[in-house]
């Protein structure tokens, strides 16, 4: 397999990499947090005149039909940079939602706006008590005269606060927990009956709990087909998989680097901290644990576009898995081989811990894929 960049992909590379680095350092992403939107439409606009808001949509649909390797470049660089941008949840999941479900002409209304910087969306699918479980769903739509009526609520849903348009799970139809009788549905977010509230969270994006009380919905508004939208629910969340495997990298390879340089310039007893074997074997063990990361998130991306369900959904549950264990080892040391520094505010390798703890949990933690690889897998 051939792992160098072509051309087009080299000059993608070098533009996100520029942006990151002159206008998204530590003190200017501080800057945005400290806003009253938590984010900076200014820096959206630009990505849009980039073309990145429409990397991965198809020339038809609005977008530049970029593939996975394009969008674990954008998703490295993101990370490497901390950004706070609604890129995941608008782009996505969202944007992978529209892409699966909906009709040609919703698609080009729909990611023509996503790709132009003008349209936000936002998945709203986790429930308070769903936890990991992508099939329990409480949230409801009942029929009426020809429209659908909408009640329920979704938690923790990424930069739902900011999205004018959610793509809402509803049970249609059977239990509670049955993967059958789901549906989705287009709301926009001012629609009557629609509550949100947002909030920041740890890791400096933005969270929001959406309840929707007797929310009234024509028809057009449900997405796709009645009742069968799992399959797509759940490789919408694997492509989220995919995107947050590639940021990690960057994040890592970040929080490395900040480590080894400070290693080589802090000093102790009259030497640089380096010198001391335990700390070269922390270190060690951290760039393993890259290279882990790294290898997994290209498996990942090559394997979310997958038509087999079952390979799918194996590949990205082991993805998902590898993350973890690799987030959680390079996030502790780095802030542990920086000391009591490695917690301030004011120093960055706490930013990047705060963003891998996050990703860690994100779409299932260790433990959850660990369980579902084992199911998967089948007795003896």
């Amino acid at each position: 397999m051939d792992f160098e960049l072509s051309n087009e992909q080299q000059l993608l590379k070098d533009s996100v990499d520029r942006l990151i680095a002159d206008r998204y350092d530590l003190r200017a992403r501080g800057k945005i947090l400290e806003s009253d939107a938590g984010w900076s439409r200014e820096i959206w606009s630009t990505l849009a005149d980039l073309g990145f808001l429409g990397l991965p949509f198809s020339a038809e649909d609005g977008g530049f039909g970029g593939g996975p390797v394009e969008q674990m470049i954008i998703q490295e660089a993101f990370g490497r940079g901390l950004l706070v941008e609604p890129y995941l949840a608008t782009v996505i999941l969202g944007g992978s939602a529209i892409t699966l479900a909906a009709s040609p002409e919703r698609r080009v209304e729909i990611l023509g706006g996503v790709t132009e910087g003008r349209r936000l969306l936002a998945f709203a699918h986790g429930e308070r008590l769903s936890r990991y479980r992508l099939r329990q769903v409480a949230a409801t739509a009942r029929g009426d005269s020809g429209d659908w009526v909408l009640d329920g609520e979704k938690t923790t849903v990424i930069h739902g606060g900011e999205a004018d348009t959610l793509i809402v799970s509803a049970r249609t139809s059977g239990g509670k927990d049955d993967e059958d009788g789901i549906s989705l549905f287009v709301v926009p977010a001012n629609t009557a009956g629609v509550t949100v509230r947002a909030y920041p969270t740890f890791d400096g994006m933005r969270g929001a709990d959406i309840t929707f009380a007797s929310v009234t919905l024509t028809s057009d508004a449900l997405l796709g087909e009645a009742d069968k939208a799992y399959p797509v629910i759940e490789h919408v969340e694997q492509h989220g998989i995919a995107a947050v495997a590639a940021e990690s990298v960057g994040l890592m390879q970040a929080a490395l680097d900040m480590s080894v340089e400070y290693l080589k310039t802090r000093t102790q007893f009259g030497r640089p901290i380096g010198e001391f074997q335990v700390l070269q074997h922390r270190a060690a063990d951290m760039y393993v644990a890259v290279e882990e990361a790294r290898s997994i998130a290209i498996h990942a991306a090559m394997m979310v576009g997958e038509a087999d369900p079952a390979a799918r959904r194996q590949a990205m549950a082991t993805a998902k898995a590898q993350i973890g264990v690799s987030a959680r080892e390079v996030g502790q040391s780095g802030v542990q081989l920086h000391g009591g520094i490695g917690i301030t505010e004011e120093y960055a390798i706490g930013h990047y811990f705060k963003r891998l703890s996050m990703i860690e949990r994100q779409f299932g933690d260790v433990e959850h894929h660990m369980a579902l690889l084992a199911s998967l897998e089948g007795p003896g």
